[in-house]
């Protein structure tokens, strides 16, 4: 049955006149995106109860007063409080194994779904006010349950570390017992808090590691990695199985590793966790890559290039032919930076093809493909068919031998834009990673357009940031003295609630542009060394790592210490 539009049923309840709905309809062309009984309510035509009981009638919802409810401790324990907030909803009643939850927004259907999945409850909804929803959030959840909280409760569930105690050892070991304990609702509770609030803080990593005595839960966010409170060593067993549970893993081997995904959908958005299992002294060790594709900034603009390294570089993406190629480490932002390129080059006139190990987020009008070794299909496998395939831009993950550099170089010769990445310290030395591979430097000289190298540093948190005098030792770091910044104002991060007191709150890149001009093309044809082709490209107005750096510790944006950290001086 086809669900009734909001605007009618307002009609029909005798809230709004049919005038009245014409005048919102115009005001939500005007402002697409915005709901329409919100846009009732700002223009003064309803109030939130009448939009409520709007959205009831809508959906055949019951509707609630929640400020007359009063929660009992058993049901609201049914819904962390980082969920509560997430997804703005407020634990009703619980009976067989149904989970009443009050909701604002009922139109959210996919809420209902995660929930469902999240907590193995059937969820039944209930309509009330978004004022409501927030008094009852900040009633019930102001004392902010915590990862220790639930550990507390954990180890004081005496039924849950008889079950866990039961399964410790060696021997042989009942499966269906394995199961109901990873099933059980205190595990799945401790694991979605720290799987939400992982995604919550914008983390990149989650570690699961077993010890002798310990079972640690690290979270790396920001490139740093955090401690948690342990859980109960015990229950080291029930956490990692619920784990591979939810990736689809086999929960009878636990001697080889093994690789999965969980794909979950957070407050609307999905989110892909690859899970990797393995075994090690005293347990499984698991860890999980969060790739939320939400957070990902598919915009050259909001990478951390200045106006002059990033006109230089969309002039090179906008060439029609060539190798363009990014350097850094592993964790470098190299992905996005190259994901950036593509979303902006990303027209109906273009065919865009992509190999990838592995393909991390999916981009409407791109062709991606999954690198998989142990089949076959590798860079180079994948490489000589996608020329086959009328590519206009290639995105090759990564070159790593000469078979791979060969075909990415015939691309570049018969026409085609080449992306590509290698693993280097800085750009100039990409040159003689190059050659060292075995690719001749006529070749380089005929196909290679330009080198970006980069690193992430850490912002400096901008609600607690203030100015700081550096130390001599962190000056001498950088070969300066006092003396050379007399004039320059330097920044710190105090550390508040906004980033959890470490004085940073998300990452930012450090850029070398190195383009490959006349007179670069002519010392790579005679071989010149690494230091060589370095000073002709700062002539030509490279700017290094370094000096990148300290231009953003002096515009307030990063630390010393963080630049220091991430750079070297140059020879």
């Amino acid at each position: 049955m086809a669900i009734r539009r909001i605007g009618q049923i307002l009609v029909d309840l005798g809230f709004i006149s049919e005038q009245q709905l014409e005048l919102l309809l115009e005001e939500q062309q005007q402002h697409k995106g915005e709901l329409l009984g919100q846009i009732a309510i700002r223009m003064g035509f309803i109030n939130d109860d009448q939009l409520a009981q709007a959205l009831a009638e809508q959906f055949s919802l019951p509707v609630v007063q929640l400020n007359d409810v009063v929660v009992p401790p058993e049901v609201l324990n049914r819904i962390t409080e980082p969920m509560a907030q997430l997804y703005k909803i407020v634990p009703v009643a619980f009976q067989d194994n149904t989970l009443t939850i009050a909701m604002c927004e009922p139109q959210k259907l996919s809420v209902i779904d995660e929930l469902r999945s999240f907590l193995g409850y059937d969820i039944r909804p209930v309509v009330t006010t978004e004022r409501q929803i927030d008094r009852a959030l900040e009633r019930y959840y102001s004392g902010a349950e915590s990862v220790e909280k639930i550990i507390e409760d954990l180890e004081q569930d005496a039924e849950l570390n008889k079950a866990a105690a039961s399964l410790q050892g060696e021997g042989v070991v009942d499966l269906a017992s394995v199961e109901a304990l990873a099933e059980s609702a205190p595990v799945r509770k401790l694991l979605n808090m720290v799987l939400l609030m992982a995604i919550k803080d914008h983390a990149s990593d989650l570690h699961f590691e077993p010890f002798e005595n310990e079972f640690r839960i690290r979270i790396r966010a920001d490139g740093v990695l955090y401690e948690l409170v342990p859980p109960p060593r015990h229950l080291a067993f029930a956490i990692t199985t619920r784990i591979k549970v939810m990736a689809n893993l086999d929960i009878a081997e636990r001697r080889l590793p093994q690789d999965g995904r969980i794909r979950l959908s957070v407050g609307g958005h999905p989110v892909d966790l690859r899970v990797s299992v393995l075994p090690t002294m005293f347990g499984e060790s698991c860890v999980l890559r969060v790739l939320d594709r939400s957070v990902v900034a598919l915009d050259l603009n909001n990478v951390g290039m200045n106006a002059t390294t990033l006109a230089q570089f969309r002039d090179v993406i906008h060439k029609p032919h060539g190798i363009v190629l990014v350097t850094g480490p592993t964790g470098s932002g190299k992905t996005t930076t190259l994901y950036g390129a593509l979303n902006e080059l990303n027209s109906a006139e273009d065919k865009i093809i992509t190999t990838e190990d592995p393909v991390e987020y999916s981009i409407d009008g791109l062709v991606q493909i999954p690198i998989d070794a142990e089949i076959g299909n590798t860079f180079a496998n994948c490489l000589r068919a996608i020329l086959r395939h009328d590519p206009d831009i290639i995105l090759v993950g990564e070159i790593r031998d000469l078979e791979t550099a060969e075909i990415a170089v015939q691309a570049a010769l018969t026409g085609h834009l080449v992306f590509s990445t290698l693993h280097t310290n800085d750009a100039p030395s990409s040159i003689a990673r190059l050659r060292d591979m075995g690719v001749q430097p006529f070749l380089i000289t005929a196909t290679v357009e330009s080198i970006l190298a980069q690193r992430l540093v850490r912002k400096i948190c901008p609600n607690c940031r203030e100015a700081t005098v550096p130390s001599t030792e962190a000056l001498a770091d950088l070969e300066m003295t006092p003396e050379d910044v007399i004039d320059k104002t330097f920044y710190r991060g105090r550390g508040c609630t906004a980033c959890n007191n470490t004085g940073f709150k998300g990452r930012m890149g450090l850029f070398e542009f190195m383009p490959i001009t006349d007179e670069i093309r002519e010392l790579i044809h005679q071989g010149a060394s690494t230091e060589v082709l370095r000073d002709a490209a700062m002539r030509a107005g490279m700017r290094t790592l370094r000096q990148d750096g300290l231009e953003k510790v002096y515009q307030g944006l990063t630390t010393i210490e963080e630049v220091v950290r991430e750079t070297t001086i140059e020879a």
